[in-house]
């Protein structure tokens, strides 16, 4: 796993004393809402009030006014209407809202999600000529459409008018439809941009309504929220308040297809939560359309009997179990190509292809691979001549922007910031892979970031920290659960939990223990012991266990105390960049170079104890360095891999080989490489 760069949020005791005072708050609540960068009273007090009417007016959407005028006519009309949505959590709920919406207007009305497999993804010439074959004079897509420029053509030759509700990135035309609502429009003055699918949907049916939507929410809530936390938009703002009132009606009334999905999960006699929907609820609804069918999932939200709901839900939860199994195959596939190509995997961008890989997974792939390596990826599966992809990328890096640099590679791409897909021919991967990287050569690549609200002593966890937390649900992007620091703490004690597969630690500081659980940290693989001073980046969770109410301690992250992040960082990309031969500067590659007193250092020192961090990290603090040397030491374990003088076994553990060879570690091609940069 790529080394995360550790950024601690400034916080304001004093104004957050203030905020708890005026508010009646509490304390440590409004502490953390001041680590989310609030800075202004009435903003702070929104966001904690959980009755906070919903504020963007539908009409304030470009085109809004437009769209739901010419709906309402063909309503009136009884003309054809067909809501055509997208295979995903999002767009099966933005789906099924628009279209129940309608029918109790009594309007002539169908529903259309392309197959993700045969169709792909949005609005396509075939199913456009299969709808005016059957007799559809209208189309309003959701979640969709905002690229799709040839589709719109095609539907005005058929004489079917076209109404696009969208959330994505708009590129410079849009398709010549009678309306384009999405919040992304250059010329479109809402003041809230991060909408999902479902959200855009729903405000379309508070315009068709009238309603500034705080009666309709109460209809539609629980479909926004699923639909919006499935599609990983920013918890904050207009979101937050649809989010936190469609939770409400799922715990206290859900839908038939919800509750039995819930209950097909092993969820159903739990808070729903945001992440409950995250991980348990959305996951599934996408299964569906991953290894399926979305229209079974469609059918599910739809479904007004609980047997018949019932029996759907198992069907998807079915489905899901395929999925992770798929899944998981396909990541292990991708995960040796990159093992056994350094060259990949050294990439700024990973891109990595197989043949008949399953479409439906991918991007669940390229997300575990981006979060692995700390890097962009794009995963591709190749079906004879063309090719799909889907991306995945980091903070501060777009991956559309770098897509669409190059997008004369490609078919056709779409997507967002941080998640994106792209068609191509099969023959051009190769080509696509070179340009996209040539792109970001250009751009400065950051570190995945580990963020911390606030330090926290291991004495000071309690259920009234995750009481107070709680006060800042729900949580999901652009208001993450907190993780706090727990810094220069020891370890005290480690033990195996699962066969392995997980660590659980006894950590200590001040006198004050407690336990903690890094889950999917193989012991084989944990590069600190027993004694060991380390920082933790961790989240609390509430735990019951036998009538028993407990915190448990969850790592997100685990570096050592004594390590300046600054030098580390700053080490881990010079070696980064000539690892990909990129060109260095005689002073980046001096400090490369290592000397005889260091070689002896590390060698001696592993000898000692074998290492299993690739970042060297470990090694820096026993060798006496903060991380200034990193660079060079990272060198030193490179070259005597390279020259037999270490070995390493296939957990990653670099050890001292029991007869090491004898060399002259200056015949290392890595060390060329570096005197010739010097």
């Amino acid at each position: 796993m790529r080394r995360k760069k550790w950024i601690v949020a400034k916080s304001s005791k004093d104004f957050a004393a203030q905020i708890a005072q005026e508010l009646s708050v509490d304390p440590f609540a409004a502490l953390l809402a001041t680590s989310r960068g609030f800075d202004n009273i009435d903003e702070i007090s929104d966001f904690f009030d959980t009755d906070a009417p919903l504020s963007l007016s539908p009409l304030s959407i470009a085109d809004m006014a437009k769209a739901a005028e010419r709906i309402n006519r063909a309503i009136d009309d009884f003309e054809l209407i067909c809501v055509f949505g997208d295979y995903d959590a999002d767009g099966v709920t933005a789906t099924a809202l628009l279209y129940s919406y309608l029918e109790t207007r009594g309007a002539n009305v169908i529903r259309y999600i392309p197959d993700r497999l045969t169709e792909g993804y949005g609005l396509n010439i075939g199913a456009i000529e299969e709808l005016a074959d059957r007799g559809v004079k209208l189309i309003v897509t959701v979640d969709n459409g905002v690229s799709a420029i040839d589709e719109a053509k095609r539907a005005a030759e058929l004489g079917v008018e076209l109404i696009v509700t969208d959330h994505h990135k708009v590129g410079d035309k849009l398709p010549e439809a009678f309306a384009v609502v999405d919040p992304h429009r250059q010329d479109c003055p809402s003041s809230f941009k991060e909408m999902s699918g479902v959200g855009v949907a729903f405000k379309l049916v508070c315009a068709l309504e009238g309603d500034d939507g705080d009666i309709l929410i109460e209809e539609y809530g629980d479909l926004v929220a699923l639909g919006t936390i499935g599609d990983v938009v920013t918890l904050t703002g207009e979101n937050r308040v649809m989010v936190r009132r469609g939770l409400r009606i799922i715990n206290d009334n859900p839908r038939p297809g919800i509750e039995a999905l819930m209950q097909a999960a092993g969820v159903g006699e739990k808070l729903f939560s945001a992440s409950t929907a995250a991980f348990t609820v959305c996951p599934r609804i996408n299964a569906a359309g991953r290894m399926g069918s979305a229209h079974r999932a469609l059918d599910l939200l739809l479904c007004e009997d609980y047997d018949t709901a019932q029996e759907l839900a198992e069907e998807i939860n079915s489905m899901n179990a395929l999925r992770q199994r798929t899944e998981t195959e396909i990541f292990s596939q991708a995960a040796a190509m990159l093992t056994a190509d350094s060259g990949i995997l050294n990439d700024r961008i990973i891109v990595v292809d197989g043949e008949g890989w399953h479409q439906g997974v991918i991007g669940i792939v390229a997300a575990r691979i981006t979060e692995k390596f700390g890097r962009p990826c794009i995963v591709i599966s190749r079906e004879g001549e063309n090719a799909r992809g889907s991306c995945r990328s980091i903070e501060g890096f777009s991956i559309y922007d770098a897509i669409e640099a190059v997008s004369d590679c490609l078919d056709h791409f779409g997507g967002h910031t941080l998640a994106a897909g792209v068609g191509l021919k099969s023959s051009r991967i190769d080509e696509f892979r070179k340009r996209i990287n040539e792109y970001a050569a250009d751009k400065e690549m950051p570190f995945a970031i580990q963020k911390i609200d606030c330090r926290l002593l291991p004495g000071s966890i309690s259920l009234g920290v995750i009481s107070a937390m709680s006060l800042l649900e729900p949580f999901g992007s652009g208001n993450p659960q907190p993780c706090f620091g727990l810094f220069g703490v020891r370890i005290e004690e480690t033990a195996a939990v699962s066969e392995g597969r997980h660590i659980r630690m006894t950590v200590s500081k001040n006198g004050a223990r407690t336990s903690v659980v890094f889950f999917g940290m193989p012991e084989k693989r944990f590069p600190f012991e027993k004694g060991d001073t380390v920082d933790l980046a961790v989240n609390l969770d509430r735990n019951v266990y036998n009538g028993e109410t407990r915190v448990s301690v969850i790592v997100r992250g685990i570096r050592p105390s004594a390590t300046d992040e600054e030098k580390v960082l700053k080490a881990i990309s010079l070696f980064e960049r000539f690892s990909r031969r990129e060109k260095l500067t005689p002073q980046e590659a001096a400090e490369l170079l290592p000397d005889r007193e260091l070689e002896v250092s590390v060698f001696k020192s592993i000898k000692a104890k074998p290492i299993k961090d690739k970042y060297c990290e470990e090694l820096c603090v026993r060798l006496g360095d903060d991380g200034e040397k990193l660079a060079k030491i990272t060198a030193v374990v490179e070259i005597m891999l390279e020259m037999g003088v270490l070995a390493a076994n296939e957990d990653d553990m670099i050890y001292v080989p029991e007869n090491p060879v004898k060399v002259n570690l200056e015949d290392s091609e890595i060390m060329k490489r570096i005197r010739e940069c010097v």
